[in-house]
């Protein structure tokens, strides 16, 4: 974290090539063992444009959030920015939408792998239903009761992803054919917007480079060097990905529960279907771990801010089982898989439309700003092209808006309260004391207007009586 000791900026140590290797396991995630099949499910190999839109969305998207980490390093991230620029109420926004996308996106996240398990085991929505289960209770278990999976561990995860998107494409592009290019667009071109709206999924994550902006020797200089690294790395491997299993798999890709399991079968035979069903389940457990964990963070420094009841998610034990519950009951939604990615993709999407916003107010005017706006109308596109599911962002700031809105009325209410009951006894008091003051006033006045008596006076010694007499009886 940025720190300051006597005058000067202190940054943190983190080197270009760590910043990179962050970058990519933040973007890299369990989706893109799935989504080349839910793409292609809905646009056929004209997927492959849908995929080469996001990849050239995510250049001047990533590069807007590393130029704001770099002129702002702060551990708060896009939360921080969108404050800065718009105030507490737009940040509260963005919290919500991510706070409230884990419980949709827990139970997809584990599809994913539940698809992958069942290709082996066989068992259908049991089975993928058993390995979401599966998944929660092992992660849920680990955060209760303090277990983390290191920074390291989580770059290892990665690197096994990483290892096996190449493998998997060395394997089996050898068994291309380009017939299966044709025909190229069997839903219409609408199933490209379609296909980039399910795609956002595999790309959220560019937000991390600004959060991780703080940690670098030299954020200026290093955030962009490693985040046009991590650009070109994400957009190579997936790309790749996604090519092969159009060109190799053909139009039953879309049909395909477990994509890269059909590839490496295709490439390489052998019980390569139970070795990457295992990888993605651990593959799963790392991505659900990291949801869980941020997520009850998330939701303590929500509440710490007013913008959640502390009550229900005021500690990080409180926060996992808000979220944990919130995630067992989105199970029995009747969503399918594709609604659901829809669903969360537009939360992250409003996120990415409030933070380069965000930067078209904070960054100064230039190339950078310019690249902010060409990514700011992208994203709003994105939003549109998400259809009804983005309602359920819109709907989600709007209730932290109303959240706020009724919290801090209430906080207002309840001060204005607490200070008449504190007051009351000073106002009895000085109530008592005028009272009693007046009554003063009064006994005085009564005083002064009433007329002084007379004493009586002794009448005059009788000439008969004996003044001895008189002097001794007085």
């Amino acid at each position: 974290m940025t720190s300051t000791q006597g005058g000067t900026s202190v940054h943190g140590s983190m080197t270009v090539a760590q910043g990179t290797a962050l970058s990519i396991g933040a973007v890299l995630g369990t989706g893109v063992i799935s989504m080349p099949a839910l793409a292609a499910g809905v646009a056929g190999p004209a997927s492959l444009l849908a995929w080469l839109a996001l990849i050239l969305l995510s250049a001047p998207l990533a590069w807007t959030f590393a130029a704001l980490g770099a002129r702002h390093p702060d551990g708060g991230g896009i939360s921080t920015y969108v404050r800065l620029a718009f105030g507490r109420t737009a940040s509260a926004a963005v919290g919500w939408c991510f706070y409230f996308a884990v419980p949709l996106g827990a139970p997809a996240a584990a599809a994913f792998a539940g698809g992958y398990v069942a290709d082996v085991l066989g068992g259908g929505r049991t089975t993928v239903l058993g390995t979401f289960l599966l998944v929660m209770a092992i992660v849920f278990g680990m955060n209760w009761f303090g277990l983390r999976i290191s920074g390291r561990a989580q770059l290892i995860l990665t690197g096994t992803l990483a290892t096996l998107l190449v493998v998997t494409v060395v394997a089996a592009l050898p068994h291309a054919r380009l017939a299966n290019l044709t025909p190229f667009a069997p839903h219409g071109w609408a199933g490209v917007g379609a296909a980039a709206a399910v795609l956002v999924w595999g790309f959220a994550g560019w937000e991390a480079v600004s959060s991780l902006s703080a940690e670098y020797r030299h954020p200026r200089r290093d955030v962009p060097r490693a985040t046009a690294a991590a650009v070109v790395v994400v957009g190579v491997l997936y790309l790749a990905v996604a090519a092969t299993s159009v060109l190799v798999l053909g139009p039953a890709v879309g049909d395909s529960s477990a994509p890269l399991a059909d590839l490496l079968a295709v490439g390489m035979g052998g019980p390569v279907r139970a070795i990457t069903a295992v990888v993605a389940v651990l593959l799963t457990i790392g991505a659900v771990n990291a949801y869980l964990a941020g997520a009850s963070r998330l939701g303590v420094a929500l509440a710490r801010d007013g913008a959640l009841p502390a009550k229900v998610v005021g500690t990080p034990r409180k926060s996992l089982a808000f979220v944990t519950v919130g995630g067992l009951g989105s199970v029995l939604l009747p969503l399918d898989l594709h609604t659901s990615m829809l669903l969360v993709t537009g939360c992250f999407t409003l996120v990415y439309v409030l933070g380069t916003a965000a930067a078209l107010r904070l960054l100064p005017a230039g190339w950078t700003r310019r690249g902010a706006g060409v990514a700011f109308v992208a994203v709003l596109g994105l939003l549109w092209l998400n259809g009804k599911p983005a309602l359920l962002s819109l709907g989600v700031a709007a209730g932290a808006w109303l959240y706020l809105a009724l919290s801090t009325k209430w906080a207002k209410n309840q001060a204005l309260r607490t200070e008449r009951a504190e007051n009351q006894p000073a106002k009895a008091q000085a109530a008592e004391n005028q009272a009693a003051g007046i009554q003063v006033l009064r006994t005085r006045s009564a005083k002064i207007a009433r007329p002084a008596s007379i004493e009586p006076v002794p009448a005059a010694p009788s000439p008969n009586t004996n003044p001895a007499a008189c002097v001794a009886e007085s």
